[in-house]
């Protein structure tokens, strides 16, 4: 069923997506510092992150694309999660700024918010507003 909220939560989801993606083109240093060592060919994974995020931005705006973009991104949320593990634990600057645990504890804790809410936006699942009958 599609409601107003999740018409609004779909559509702010897509917009950060999209800044993301055209950041992780356009700037890819900070997520370079991130990515762990043990990812193959870092420059062109954060690139493919970047395009990734652009489609499934894009996939969320077009209806019969909604459902399959919003499994992508949330198995894209999913899969950059050891970037974020990554930054947390190894206090990896960005910019020669180094982030506290009052960014990386909110940050770490709302990854699996982010997986909800791209499988929600995306009509994918219903949980847990979904009525009883």
């Amino acid at each position: 069923m599609v409601t107003r909220g999740r018409t609004i939560a779909r559509l702010v989801l897509a917009a950060a997506y999209l800044v993301a993606g055209i950041a992780h083109l356009t700037r890819p240093a900070g997520f370079l510092a991130i990515t762990p060592h043990w990812v193959p060919a870092p420059e062109l994974v954060v690139a493919l992150t970047g395009v990734a995020e652009l489609a499934g931005a894009i996939g969320l705006i077009i209806p019969r694309l909604r459902g399959a973009a919003g499994i992508g991104l949330a198995l894209y949320a999913l899969c950059v999660w050891p970037a974020n593990i990554n930054h947390a634990l190894n206090d990896i600057p960005l910019g020669g700024t180094h982030l506290s645990w009052w960014y990386h504890g909110p940050r770490l804790a709302l990854q699996p918010v982010i997986i909800w809410w791209a499988l929600w936006a995306s009509g994918v699942t219903d949980w847990p507003f979904r009525r009883r009958r």
